[in-house]
């Protein structure tokens, strides 16, 4: 299973990736955030699904690129990388269904290109749709996405700054990663600022993030604690009765 993140504030784009990847009983470590940037030009393509399905995309994305392709605007890239998805379909899909294979790949695609007004943000599916990200949907999670859900629509909304995003998200990773064993460290964080037109990216490995957890894991136990218990009463005091 895979955990992707992406997430899109006033100030720009934060964006979580996961990098186990489990084919039966062996687990690896490799990269699921690619990424192109240029003058004008930045995007970060993550992905959720079959792994063979996603590195044959995005070879052939890449060769439209190296080939001189130019998107002024990241909706046509998105666009682009749809088409590849569809041209593997029509390639591998009918063999990897023979094989008890589900053809399934979902993408975050984010970024600002030239004629971009902002930063924007895509939820890709494998029918090579997409539905963009707003104000009303500030985030999306493909992949393991149960339990990272609850911080986010808490507490994401149109005006949390990019550092309090990174922090939730990491904190939905976290809450992801504890529940699921098929989600782990290392992660690679992609940060966007708007106009920018850059993207840094940085991977953290568990030691990096330890102190972190275990901080939030205790203030988690203090606030239950601090929640008032007079409501609980009425109930408890039935137990008294008998």
């Amino acid at each position: 299973m895979t955990y992707c993140l992406g997430i899109k504030v006033k100030e720009g784009l934060v964006a979580i990736s996961d990098t186990r990847i489990t084919a039966g009983s062996n687990t690896t470590v490799k990269k699921k955030v690619f990424i192109e940037q240029r003058d004008n030009y930045c995007l970060f393509i993550m992905t959720s699904g079959l792994r063979s399905v996603r590195d044959k995309a995005v070879h052939y994305f890449q060769e439209l690129i190296d080939e001189g392709v130019v998107y002024n605007k990241l909706f046509k890239a998105v666009n682009a990388f749809g088409e590849q998805i569809k041209r593997v379909a029509d390639e591998d899909k009918e063999a990897l269904e023979k094989a008890g294979l589900k053809f399934n790949l979902n993408t975050i695609v984010g970024g600002q290109l030239k004629d971009d007004a902002e930063h924007k943000l895509f939820l890709l599916y494998a029918e090579g749709n997409w539905v963009e990200l707003d104000e009303g949907s500030p985030y999306v999670i493909i992949g393991n996405s149960g339990q990272g859900k609850a911080i986010l629509n808490r507490v994401i909304n149109d005006d949390t700054t990019m550092k309090q995003a990174l922090k939730a998200g990491f904190l939905s990773f976290d809450s992801t990663r504890v529940s699921a064993n098929d989600v782990a460290f290392p992660i690679d964080v992609v940060l966007y600022r708007k106009d920018s037109f850059f993207l840094a990216e940085n991977r953290y490995e568990q030691k990096d993030l330890e102190e972190i957890s275990n901080l939030w894991a205790q203030k988690l136990k203090q606030a239950l604690d601090d929640i008032p218990e007079q409501w609980m009463e009425k109930t408890l005091d039935k137990l008294k009765e008998k």
